[in-house]
């Protein structure tokens, strides 16, 4: 069973960062809050947890498509190939905040990902993830619990989270009622932004 600790980005116990760095260090995935609905998420760099998430998600963990929980854009540059200036700029402007970038990706991708053109990059405006990356010192690997056929309740409310997910992951963060809308999704590979699904991030702000 799945161990549910309650903290709030606004002012976390150390103790229970240092908990969740422990649970990601050996093997385990969490539930974690956003700025958007709650992910589940684990070391992109540990291979046993990634295929406990690919397994949750159903699927191979080759023929897996996670986005990369960063804290901030130092990532781009070991993860992604070089990126226009224009983007860059437009990713700043927008980051941190509720949209995911899929950008061409490097060849420094963990060895699971080697095959995949893109990757995609989110900083959430949530101290709590971005605050665990950098603690952590890689990015998380993340899959939504949104779905559309689901009662939506399931990706808002921390305890009917741990209800579902109790039994697959390892540890469950309660940082409270969680946004019932996931990000928006902009395609930057050919240079341009294309939004190829809109969610709760309004790109247009930052054009």
């Amino acid at each position: 069973m799945a161990k549910t600790i309650k903290i709030y980005p606004e002012n976390p116990s150390e103790k229970l960062i240092n908990e969740i760095i422990e649970t990601l260090k050996n093997d385990g995935v969490i539930i974690y809050p956003s700025d958007t609905v709650y992910g589940l998420g684990c070391d992109i760099f540990n291979h046993k947890a990634m295929e406990k998430l690919a397994r949750i998600k159903g699927v191979k963990l080759e023929k897996t498509q996670f986005s990369f929980i960063c804290s901030d854009l130092s990532n781009l540059s070991q993860f992604t190939k070089p990126v226009d200036n224009s983007i860059f700029k437009l990713m700043k402007r927008a980051l941190p905040g509720p949209f995911t970038f899929i950008l061409n990706a490097s060849n420094n991708l963990p060895s699971y990902y080697k095959n995949k053109k893109t990757v995609g990059i989110r900083i959430p405006d949530n101290l709590l993830p971005r605050l665990l990356v950098e603690r952590l010192g890689n990015p998380i690997a993340s899959i939504s619990t949104y779905s559309n056929d689901e009662i939506i309740e399931y990706f808002t409310d921390p305890e009917l989270i741990a209800e579902k997910y109790d039994k697959l992951v390892d540890l469950i963060i309660d940082s409270g009622i969680g946004d019932y809308t996931a990000s928006t999704v902009v395609d930057v590979t050919s240079g341009e932004p294309v939004v190829i699904r809109q969610g709760k991030g309004d790109l247009e702000k930052f054009l």
